[in-house]
């Protein structure tokens, strides 16, 4: 049997999940490995909300060890929904780990795993993106849920909340807060230019390219142009600006998915609004359009546990108006200084909000801000949070 110290267990690998393995065992010395039950995302699958074909075009296998429970190829699963524990509690017999991170409960991988993981008679640890606002339920569906997740939270030595409204909800179903450590969702920024001088040397001539007037107000969403996404409340929120403002406004989509040729034709009604369709884009070019763009939007109708492209805007500089829905609201949003927050589902308070950010936008002590805010939702610090854990759960102090 092997020894293993600190074992993850994931669907497949996740570009904003493994600068975080790779930090804990390279820069705190504990080493990491990572069971995934498929490599469909370094091998190239379909994403159904952005309706394209693609692999991650970054490194994720370097750092630390990974083991595959199948692979693409082979005929493994295309996808998160289709894969299985199939083979794992031989894997986890076999590596023999002090302890046990299990990241989630959506999809049904996540539970299989948390049962194997039981069995080992090891400390688990949890870490997700757990919130109770994402998703509205019924009064019996709600109670259900809360039993479920209390009874699989009991079994965990510790528990690591993502931000504020994970932490809120761990505490609702009554865990201790000496089981809690904070360690945040965040995004590793080696793959972009966030400072101010790659601000200065990108914001224009990528503006010119797109074909963008200088004095015009650029408003970009990126992500899935899906429904729950809600890109068409943005067009209807921008056509009813005073038009001495809308003319001047510009969106910038960045991203692909169902509701692509319907965004152009709502923004065609008029009066009309101006869009810029730039596509779905790696995450290597995405530094272009965050310094081009003033403002970040992200008008979620549901299911946004985070909303990682508000992290990435903040480290750009670039405020962001968000829904009530969206997770990381809470954390990175204050009013008036790094954006706006307002009721999801609503055209007229997401045009309110909009039009209380134009006076922070552009200006350098808000691209400050931004950046400070998310300062601490950093890789490093996941990763400490993880590895505190880790130690207290392997020293008892977790249980």
């Amino acid at each position: 049997m092997e020894t293993t110290e600190l074992l993850v267990i994931e669907t497949h690998p996740i570009q904003y999940h493994v600068p975080v393995y790779r930090y804990i065992e390279q820069a705190l010395g504990i080493p990491v490995t990572v069971v995934y039950g498929s490599d469909f995302s370094i091998a190239g699958y379909h994403d159904m909300e952005f309706r394209s074909d693609f692999a991650w075009d970054t490194d994720l296998l370097s750092g630390y060890k990974a083991v595959f429970l199948s692979r693409s190829v082979e005929g493994g699963a295309a996808n998160d929904r289709q894969v299985s524990t199939r083979g794992l509690t031989n894997v986890l017999a076999r590596l023999g780990p002090r302890a046990i991170l299990s990241i989630g409960y959506s999809p049904r991988f996540h539970w299989d795993a948390f049962r194997c993981a039981t069995h080992t008679g090891k400390p688990i640890l949890f870490r997700a993106e757990t919130t109770d606002h994402a998703r509205r339920r019924s009064a019996l569906k709600s109670w259900v849920r809360d039993a479920m997740l209390r009874r699989l939270y009991r079994n965990c030595s510790a528990l690591m909340f993502v931000g504020k409204r994970s932490r809120d909800h761990f505490r609702r179903l009554g865990v201790e807060d000496r089981r809690l450590f904070f360690s945040p969702y965040c995004i590793d920024t080696c793959s972009f230019q966030t400072s101010e001088p790659a601000r200065a040397e990108l914001r224009n001539p990528t503006r010119r390219s797109l074909g963008l007037a200088p004095g015009e107000i650029v408003i970009a969403f990126s992500g899935k142009l899906s429904p729950r996404k809600a890109p068409d409340q943005l067009i209807e929120a921008v056509r009813l600006f005073p038009a001495e403002v809308r003319d001047r406004s510009v969106i910038l989509l960045i991203g692909d998915g169902e509701l692509r040729e319907e965004l152009h034709l709502i923004a065609g009604r008029c009066p009309a609004v101006k869009i810029k369709h730039v596509g779905f884009q790696p995450q290597k070019r995405l530094s272009r359009f965050y310094h081009a763009a003033d403002l970040l939007v992200l008008p979620s109708l549901h299911s946004e546990t985070w909303g990682l492209v508000v992290n990435e805007a903040l480290h750009h500089g670039l405020p962001a108006v968000v829904s009530d829905v969206v997770g990381c609201a809470p954390d990175l949003i204050d009013s008036g200084q790094t954006g706006e927050m307002f009721v999801a589902g609503s055209v007229p308070e997401l045009t309110a909000a909009l039009l209380r950010s134009l006076p922070i936008l552009g200006k350098e002590e808000t691209r400050v801000r931004c950046r400070a805010k998310v300062e601490d939702y950093s890789i490093a610090r996941a990763a400490e949070g993880i590895a505190a854990a880790y130690r207290a759960a392997v020293s008892g102090d977790g249980r």
